[in-house]
């Protein structure tokens, strides 16, 4: 067991890494122009506040969704609620510094609501990979693994966005696979031993938690078009918007039918409804602002539907038995092999791309296709400009598979740390309880 002053340690620790923050944001942070008083009398540039209300969206996504999609475990509802404020709100702000030393102008890093917005779905990855690991970690892991994800991520974001130029403006690739492959990993490394690989006591949902995961479901299911559609410009924004309530709704009619067809007694299952209907959110991701056509969103997200479902049924328990990864959420589901659906369809749609049909916007939505720019000498792109449809295809898969690569060898090396050095590990009766870091209520075991 733990001391008192064990505990006490970790938390001031916890503080010593707020106060370093503090101190980077002092040295290195910037306010933007668009966020500075201007000669014109203008205040806050009108593009940044054109993206608040999606911004609000996204916050939403992140501290609701996330939270409460969690809480089904019965005895754990505090944690993953509170936990997921806190690891959120450290993320944001150590994702505004990790991001922002690779884009520094003149050793400064520019502050403005777009770097917010893209710290708050940086904040998604390790939300993601906590969900791997959900009730088998402490707070100062979760603090650990996280500052070590979130450089790994920012450095894989910037060589498959910058350096291989694909196409991911939902998160697909970049968000959703190596959050889910991250935290798969790190679970790889933290199984218990073969005599302890059962269900924990505790590792499980009531009807009440299972009704408060579903709050979490339905926030998230409202708000994912937001997601998917904030980092789009103009008409891509609306096909994005479009494409992913399309493949949403999708994946909600077939999930709904592969589970009462695959479940026991041909009975809807709670955990398939709560999960596997975000999926098509998921799998629209990396394409949802090209031209996939409403039947190409419909059909990603009746696909995505039917791996998720089929994923939780049968691979999940698989896993578990073979590997010993105990996959609390079913990231494997829900975020890992969506994704990967998005990053295929991704290569099938680039391989169609031409100039005519995206005109304008084929230098947005894919630089490395169009002609060099004037300052192009500042960008390293990888293959150089004016590429092919198929060069694009395969720089996509490059994309997913780089990513992987990452997302699993930094996973496996974050998981021996945590494994093998002094930080304080649960032991399997402590696992999935909030009473071990929260003053509850006293009440009777469920």
């Amino acid at each position: 067991m733990h001391s008192p002053v064990t505990k006490v340690t970790g938390f001031i620790a916890l503080m010593i890494v707020q106060i370093i923050l503090l101190a980077l944001f002092w040295l290195f942070v910037r306010y933007s122009d668009g966020a500075l008083p201007s000669d014109e009398g203008r205040g806050l540039g009108e593009e940044h506040v054109s993206k608040y209300p999606h911004f609000q969206d996204v916050q939403v996504m992140i501290y609701i969704g996330f939270g409460f999609l969690m809480t089904f475990l019965r005895k754990y509802g505090y944690s993953a609620t509170g936990y997921t404020l806190f690891l959120a709100a450290l993320v944001v702000q150590w994702s505004i510094l990790v991001k922002g030393f690779f884009h520094m102008e003149d050793g400064k890093i520019s502050l403005s609501l777009e770097s917010i917005v893209d710290a708050d779905i940086a904040a998604a990855v390790p939300l993601i990979s906590m969900g791997a690991l959900l009730g088998r970690t402490t707070p100062i892991q979760l603090l650990f693994m996280a500052i070590v994800e979130i450089v790994l991520f920012a450095a894989n974001e910037y060589v498959a966005l910058n350096i291989f130029s694909i196409c991911d403006v939902g998160g697909s690739i970049t968000v959703h696979a190596f959050g889910a492959y991250f935290g798969l990993a790190v679970s790889l490394m933290l199984r218990p031993g073969k005599e302890q690989n059962e269900a924990g006591k505790y590792e499980g949902a009531n009807y009440t938690s299972d009704i408060f995961a579903m709050v979490g479901t339905l926030f998230l299911y409202v708000y994912w078009p937001s997601f998917n559609s904030v980092l789009a410009d103009g008409s891509g924004q609306e096909r994005a918007i479009l494409n992913t309530y399309l493949s949403l709704a999708a994946a909600t009619v077939t999930t709904f039918i592969v589970s009462a067809l695959v479940s026991h007694e041909n009975k809807l299952d709670m955990v398939h409804v709560q999960n596997s209907t975000l999926a098509g959110g998921v799998a629209i991701g990396t394409v949802c602002n090209l031209l996939v056509g409403s039947h190409g969103a419909i059909l990603i997200g009746i696909i995505a539907g039917c791996i998720s479902v089929l994923g939780y049924r049968y691979l999940s328990p698989r896993i578990t038995d073979v590997l010993g990864i105990h996959d609390t959420c079913g990231v494997h589901n829900l975020h890992g092999m969506p994704a990967l659906i998005s990053a295929i369809a991704s290569a099938i749609f680039a391989n169609l791309v031409t100039k005519e049909k995206y005109k304008s916007e084929l230098e947005q939505i894919f630089p490395a296709m169009a002609g060099a720019p004037e300052n192009s000498s500042s960008t390293i792109i990888l293959g150089g400009y004016e590429r092919t449809a198929s060069a694009q295809a395969g720089y996509q898969l490059c994309g997913i598979a780089v990513t992987l690569l990452v997302a699993i060898v930094g996973g496996i090396l974050t998981g021996v740390v945590l494994k093998y050095t002094g930080m304080r590990k649960l032991q399997k009766h402590e696992h999935h309880q909030d009473e071990l870091h929260w003053e509850v209520p006293e009440h009777k075991d469920d």
